[in-house]
């Protein structure tokens, strides 16, 4: 076990036992990460700071039984921020605050700046229409640098299924966006 694994699981204790500087301590150490995970998987800061306080607080509760590995608290916090955005674009309640914005003269580069983001959207349409598991591991993969060896641990399967699940979730972006990148291609040609 690591130097920071046997800090998290001294801490891990400490806050099972009530010591809530432990715990302080635990978010700090954390609490960037599990946003950044929640914010790549959703798309939405909002969702991401919710999930991320949801996630810690899962972590305070259940710090009295937790076992922390060799591989530390990591691997932990990522199984449960993940189930938690699962659980999130599920059930699709996502709250959208909406103002009303005054209109204003835009640059001459809207027009870019608007493909831009239709092809963002399309993208982001995909991904989301990916299977939640597969989606799962395609963002821990390409977003967080994750092994497959960690995504494993972190999703509680085996290294070959997740293998599985990145070659079929490659496999439905390629078919999903095949139109978008002849499209680019074709507008390469003009340029």
């Amino acid at each position: 076990m690591g130097a920071d694994a046997e800090e998290d699981a001294a801490l891990v204790a400490a806050a099972g036992a009530g010591d809530a500087g432990a715990f302080r301590s635990l978010v700090d150490r954390h609490l960037a990460g599990v946003v950044a995970v929640a914010r790549r998987m959703l798309r939405d800061e909002a969702e991401a700071e919710d999930v991320a306080q949801e996630a810690m607080l899962r972590l305070w509760r259940s710090a009295d039984g937790l076992e922390i590995g060799a591989p530390g608290l990591r691997p932990w916090l990522r199984r449960v921020v993940s189930n938690l955005c699962v659980d999130r674009m599920r059930t699709g309640k996502r709250l959208v605050v909406v103002d009303e914005v005054p209109e204003q003269a835009e640059p001459a580069t809207q027009h870019s700046e608007i493909e831009a983001q239709d092809a963002s959207q399309r993208v982001d349409a995909a991904l989301k229409a990916l299977p939640d598991r597969q989606r799962t591991a395609l963002t821990l993969f390409h977003y967080e640098g994750l092994s497959q060896i960690e995504i494993a641990q972190a999703m509680g399967i085996s290294d070959e299924a997740v293998e599985s699940l990145l070659a079929r979730a490659r496999r439905a972006l390629k078919a999903a966006l095949r139109d978008e990148l002849q499209d680019l291609l074709a507008d390469s040609q003009y340029e």
